[in-house]
């Protein structure tokens, strides 16, 4: 089983969008059984995916131990593709007991996944460095690290980097590479910002790209992926893309 965290600085870097079609694509294109874990308190992942995260538990009650983690799974419409949703309840749950006082609260999350049975686990962590960032990347083998190429976004993956190397220092885990959404390749600045991205992470910057799609806030809509929404789209082409490379670099 790999465990993936997949994790970003800021908002708007297309983090939740690939989350939802690198686990749909597994499922789908390659028949790997597939858990998303949303643990983003906005629970974007969930509504993605046509579930209403007002109507299920999260992972808040597993880790506060009200709940058994077999409960929580949902199956989605994609065969092989299931969901632990993500709640409000998420927002701050480090200072909520018996989490607030556990020494070890930030291994709760591995100790869970580490008990289920799924090919691939991908978790959806918030946009920013926090708790359940930290967790996240705890319980991962691998992270996935989303970018556009805007100047705030690529700036802010200098403090990943260095959040990362610190969590690194405790729990050994591999960057897959650095995802890039909203590409242009006509882009003035392409080179400028990769130039920083391989100074911050070298050598991880991932070949397939995800260019800018109206059809992915289609499929949102809808509450499915793009390969069900928009089969013949470039995102779907691009998701299928970063997918396989992604495998590749997990062989």
């Amino acid at each position: 089983m790999k465990v993936i965290a997949v994790s970003s600085f800021k908002g708007g870097t297309a983090k939740t969008s690939t989350t939802l079609h690198v686990g749909a694509a597994l499922a789908k294109f390659h028949n790997k059984k597939v858990l998303l874990i949303d643990f983003d308190s906005q629970a974007n992942l969930t509504t993605g995916l046509g579930i209403d995260p007002d109507e299920f538990d999260s992972m808040a009650s597993v880790l506060q131990g009200k709940t058994a983690v077999g409960k929580v799974i949902l199956q989605t419409q994609t065969p092989n593709l299931s969901i632990i949703p993500g709640d409000i309840w998420l927002e701050r749950v480090e200072l909520t007991e018996p989490l607030a006082h556990d020494r070890y609260a930030h291994e709760k999350l591995k100790e869970i996944v580490s008990h289920l049975n799924y090919d691939v686990i991908i978790i959806d962590t918030p946009p920013s460095i926090c708790w359940l960032t930290e967790s996240a990347i705890i319980a991962a083998d691998h992270a996935i690290i989303c970018a556009t190429p805007e100047f705030y976004s690529v700036k802010g993956l200098q403090r990943l980097a260095q959040f990362m190397s610190q969590v690194k220092d405790r729990h050994f885990f591999t960057i897959l590479g650095v995802s890039l959404s909203f590409w242009n390749k006509r882009g003035k600045s392409n080179s400028a910002f990769l130039d920083v991205i391989e100074e911050t992470f070298p050598g991880k910057v991932l070949s397939a790209k995800i260019r800018r799609d109206i059809g992915i806030s289609e499929a949102s809509i809808h509450g499915k992926p793009i390969f069900e929404v928009m089969p013949s789209s470039r995102a779907s082409d691009d998701y299928q893309n970063l997918t396989s490379e992604l495998i590749s670099l997990m062989t």
